[in-house]
């Protein structure tokens, strides 16, 4: 847990904005089923001041308009390929799109998120965590 919590660390102070990885990181663990990381990251969001709107759009980004700007839509797009790596391989057209709104180290920090989001989804999942107003 120490080298995840490095991890988490390393990503935070990354320079990618919180909103955008708190977005990311909702559409990951809204991919992977997971409550209790759906539950903090919508609670983080709330937080950072995101809209109630643009929150409860996180599933649906692509028919959200223009509520979300180009590069989050990219960052949405490449969690949901990384995130669904085992079925969809990563299309050269995704990797494309990405890099058109991300620098190279912005990039492999983007991935390094929504990779150690996927680890957290597991953990979770697998240790029965639940939401905190469900736990009892």
């Amino acid at each position: 847990m120490k080298v995840l919590a490095g991890t988490n660390a390393y990503v935070s102070q990354s320079g990618l904005a919180p909103e955008l990885l708190a977005a990311v990181n909702l559409r990951v663990s809204l991919i992977n089923g997971c409550a209790y990381c759906i539950d903090m990251h919508s609670r983080e969001l709330r937080e950072l001041g995101v809209s109630s709107e643009k929150i409860a759009l996180v599933p649906v980004w692509h028919e959200a308009g223009q509520l979300f700007d180009e590069r989050e839509k990219a960052a949405l797009a490449w969690a949901e390929t990384v995130t669904r790596v085992s079925t969809t391989g990563v299309p050269d057209s995704d990797y494309e799109a990405v890099s058109a709104h991300f620098e190279d180290k912005e990039l492999v920090d983007l991935t390094i998120a929504i990779s150690l989001m996927n680890a957290y989804n597991r953990l979770a999942i697998s240790f029965r965590n639940v939401p905190a107003g469900a736990a009892g």
